[in-house]
């Protein structure tokens, strides 16, 4: 069973502008420089890498898509913080 999730996140607005990237990924742009140009998150600095978390950490639309997709998966979900591009980048 997972423990902890280290993920990377695009925070935008839209969900427009999550589709429009997460195309982009899929046609092999870069994950962390769309994250450095793109997220409106502090994270973004950081290629969007949130580092280890376990569950509990994030709110539950976050956690539960961190928690339910496999290493190296990508993925699209809304909070309210806006919508999220997401990495799966390891688990534990």
């Amino acid at each position: 069973m997972v423990q902890q999730v280290r993920a990377a996140h695009i925070l935008v607005k839209t969900r427009e502008e999550a589709m429009d990237i997460y195309q982009q990924i899929q046609q092999g742009a870069d994950f962390a420089a769309l994250a450095k140009a793109r997220s409106t998150c502090p994270s973004g600095r950081n290629g969007g890498d949130l580092g280890w978390f376990g569950r509990g950490q994030m709110v539950k639309p976050f956690e539960d898509v961190c928690f339910g997709y496999n290493t190296g998966d990508f993925t699209v979900v809304q909070t309210q913080f806006g919508w999220h591009v997401i990495y799966i980048i390891a688990q534990r």
